[in-house]
């Protein structure tokens, strides 16, 4: 098995990153632009697309800051996913960093679902 190869997209979002973050760590707003639906129980969380259900765990969180995920299928010890804001501190600017781990041919694909995504939230939020 290969080991995963780490990226990063940065993405600006006109928000503030208390609104931003509610966004990305409950349940009820994951389900509005990641999933389908998301469930969560204490750490775990279910996300719902169509047929087909993935289960992550929360790792590590810090309100305003960063949530970071581990897939529990995901059998490289060393990834997660992880959405870290991050503020200019001269600008103010707001971007949206998304941590990921991919295989080395599977990074273009796993960059565009992440486009996607984000897109999406840009669009949920009116950002």
């Amino acid at each position: 098995m290969s080991d995963k190869v780490k990226y990063e997209l940065e993405f600006p979002i006109h928000a503030s990153p208390s609104f931003l973050f509610q966004y990305l760590s409950t349940p009820d707003s994951l389900g509005e632009w990641f999933a389908d639906n998301v469930n969560s129980r204490g750490k775990v969380f279910t996300f719902i697309w169509g047929d087909s259900e993935e289960v992550a765990e929360r790792l590590a969180q810090k309100t305003d800051q960063f949530i970071r995920f581990k897939w529990q299928e995901d059998e490289d010890p060393n990834a997660y996913f992880e959405f870290k804001i991050q503020v200019d501190a001269l600008t103010k600017d707001v971007s949206l960093l998304v941590v990921d781990f991919a295989e080395e041919d599977e990074i273009e694909e796993s960059k565009m679902f992440w486009e996607n995504q984000i897109s999406e939230l840009k669009h949920t939020i009116g950002a």
